[in-house]
């Protein structure tokens, strides 16, 4: 079991949780080639986000949560979403307005990373309490789900990125009072950032 210690190490990186999320960068790079053939790019698409459930299923399931997967994770989920939704854009497979519903979550999060790089007893706390949270799972689904459609071209596109965009505001700020009343709660002398 790893404990968690506020510290970032490139150790961690090599649990089964961190070579999970870092699957996620050269399926990054592969998604703009496989976008051509729909069926390949939605097999590259899977794959990501089969990676994105199980590193953090394993994490908590067999105590592996750490300050450096609690960072990488969300980096290696924002890499990988811009490389589709980049490459979909350029291939005119979506709109360059329905960029900003789709990554909704992910701008919503940003400052929360910055966050959680930027001060070690708040990656402790995230560390500690690494839990599922069932907006960002929908939002993940229907992210998921959108793309698959604007890959494949379909009319029903642009009623999800609606539905994505509200799902991704409201786990973004899940996001945020979550990690909040975690913070508070370990207390004042807590709370500098260190």
């Amino acid at each position: 079991m790893t404990a968690p210690t506020g510290h970032y190490r490139a150790k961690d990186l090599l649990l089964v949780p961190g070579l999970l999320s870092l699957a996620r960068v050269p399926l990054a790079l592969a998604f703009p080639f496989a976008a051509s053939r729909p069926v390949v790019a939605f097999t590259v698409m899977a794959v990501a986000g089969l990676t994105d459930v199980l590193d953090g299923w394993y994490a908590r399931k067999f105590g592996q949560a750490t300050p450096t997967g609690a960072v990488v994770d969300p980096i290696t989920d924002k890499l990988f979403v811009a490389s589709v939704v980049v490459t979909l854009v350029a291939r005119g497979q979506l709109a360059a307005d329905g960029v900003l519903m789709l990554a909704a979550r992910e701008i919503g999060e940003l400052p929360l990373v910055l966050w959680f790089a930027a001060s070690r007893s708040v990656r402790h706390a995230r560390a500690e309490q690494a839990l599922a949270n069932l907006p960002g799972k929908m939002a993940t689904l229907l992210q998921f789900t959108t793309t698959a459609l604007a890959l494949f071209r379909s009319r029903y596109t642009e009623g999800l990125l609606i539905a994505t965009a509200i799902v991704g505001l409201v786990a973004a700020l899940s996001y945020w009072v979550r990690e909040i009343a975690a913070f508070r709660k370990r207390g004042p002398a807590s709370r500098l950032l260190q």
